[in-house]
Order: C-alpha cells, then sequence, then structure tokens
C-alpha cells in the first residue's frame, strides 16, 4: 500500500494542475439525535475535493459514520434482559485518484481506497488500481464516466483477524443528471472483485441547492461484501439527509 501511496503522489507531483488549476470541492453533514423512549444518535459526514485541467484530473474523497442506539440482551449473564446504550455503526473511508488524459473521452487513472469498518466482516480494506477511464459524454445537462482495470487488494478478516491479499478488477460507472436548474442527481457504482471477496457499492443521491454554495441533499448507499461472517450481513444501506457546502 506504501507503493500506492507513493505512485498517486507522484502522479500529482509531476502534474501541474495541482499549481495552476483551483481546487473545488463539497462538505456533507448530516446528524440526528433522539431522546424520549428511544435513544440514538448518528453522524455522517463527506469530503470531496477535485482538481482539474486539460491534461490531468485530481480526486480525493473522505466519509464517516458513526452511530450509537439502545440494545437489548443479556449482557452479565446474568439471565435477566438489560438495555445499553452502545456504538452500532463506526466507519471510515479514505479515497483518491489521478487521471492523465490522452484526449477528450480517454484517460489512464490510479485510485486508492481505504476503509475501517468495526461492524463489518472485514475490519480494514485497501485496494489500488490502475486503468482505462473513458468519458462516455460530458456536457452541461449530464455526464457518464466508466473505469475499468486490475488492481491489487489487502484486507483484514474481522473474525480472525487474518489478512487476505489478492488480485482484483476493478469497475466504476459514474453517472450525472442535472433534472432542473438548482436540481442534480448522481449515481456511482463501484465493483472492486477478486478471488477472496467482491466489494460492491451503489451510491445514490439528489441534491436541491438553496443558493450559490448551500444545498439539501438526499442519499441512498447500499454496499455489498460477497463473503460475510456469521453474525453480519452481505449487505449495508445508508439513507441521508444531509446539508451541502460547496467550496469554490
Amino acid at each position: 500500500m506504501r507503493f500506492a501511496i507513493a505512485t498517486l503522489l507522484s502522479l500529482a507531483a509531476i502534474s501541474p494542475t495541482a499549481v495552476a488549476a483551483p481546487w473545488t470541492g463539497q462538505g456533507e453533514l448530516g446528524l440526528a439525535a433522539a431522546r424520549g423512549n428511544a435513544r440514538s444518535e448518528n453522524l455522517n459526514a463527506k469530503l470531496d475535493f477535485l482538481n482539474e485541467d486539460d491534461q490531468w484530473k485530481h480526486a480525493f474523497n473522505v466519509s464517516v459514520l458513526r452511530a450509537k442506539g439502545e440494545v437489548t440482551g443479556d449482557f452479565d449473564g446474568d439471565g435477566a434482559t438489560e438495555e445499553s446504550y452502545e456504538l452500532n455503526a463506526n466507519r471510515y473511508t479514505l479515497g483518491a485518484s489521478s487521471a492523465m488524459k490522452m484526449n477528450e473521452r480517454s484517460s489512464w487513472i490510479a485510485a486508492l481506497r481505504h476503509e475501517k469498518d468495526d461492524f463489518a466482516s472485514y475490519e480494514t480494506q485497501s485496494t489500488f488500481s490502475i486503468g482505462y477511464g473513458y468519458t462516455v459524454f460530458n456536457t452541461d445537462e449530464t455526464a457518464l464516466t466508466l473505469e475499468l482495470g486490475p488492481g491489487f487488494r489487502r484486507a483484514k478478516v474481522a473474525a480472525t483477524g487474518e489478512t487476505e491479499s489478492s488480485m482484483i478488477a476493478r469497475g466504476l460507472v459514474d453517472y450525472r443528471l442535472s433534472l432542473t436548474a438548482n436540481t442534480d442527481l448522481t449515481n456511482a457504482l463501484l465493483i472492486e472483485s477478486g478471488s477472496d471477496n467482491t466489494f460492491a457499492q451503489n451510491t445514490f443521491g439528489v441534491a436541491v441547492a438553496m443558493n450559490d454554495k448551500l444545498a439539501l441533499k438526499f442519499g441512498l448507499e447500499a454496499r455489498y461484501n460477497s463473503e460475510s461472517t456469521p453474525g453480519t450481513k452481505s449487505t449495508d444501506t445508508l439513507t441521508t439527509m444531509n446539508l451541502v457546502y460547496s467550496f469554490k
């Protein structure tokens, strides 16, 4: 993974984009808390940054999910049912990519993704890939980009603590549609498939801009791991309603 990080940093270093072109991005934040008959708290946050010119495109993203809630069970083994207020979601994800454009539609892409999840079959997953990107169309109203290439994956199994390593095939379908002057629809499907596990994530969002800086965004994220340990499910879903701030 050190090689993967070094590769991305090298691509960014030799690109004049990071100096010449301005960085743009978005920050999302959603927070909910319930008190009374039931207690719960959850926080989700995202940061996305983009730097692009005619030759290069760099992207970085970070996401966080934390949640607490009341759970019922026999926690001390005395046969009596108790209630406890515990952490039930704790996930951090970091992603980065650098694309060298060959023409208006084609590019070579290096991508890195790392996540840590305390409540999944895999405690950590790290992937690095190099592939080909193709822009099917890109207008003010709509855009579709495809990425495909080989990569490498390392993952720590939560149940055993063992580390798995395997080659993977990585694919990404990224779609955007402007429904109205202030409403955008986005959908991104990521697949990382190897001999040990197939990871898939589909992220759907509808954002309604209130002004140039602020927007409200509804999101639906579905995540899938083909290999799951006893007590965990293969598919997780997350529904969000976030406030979005744009950095321009």
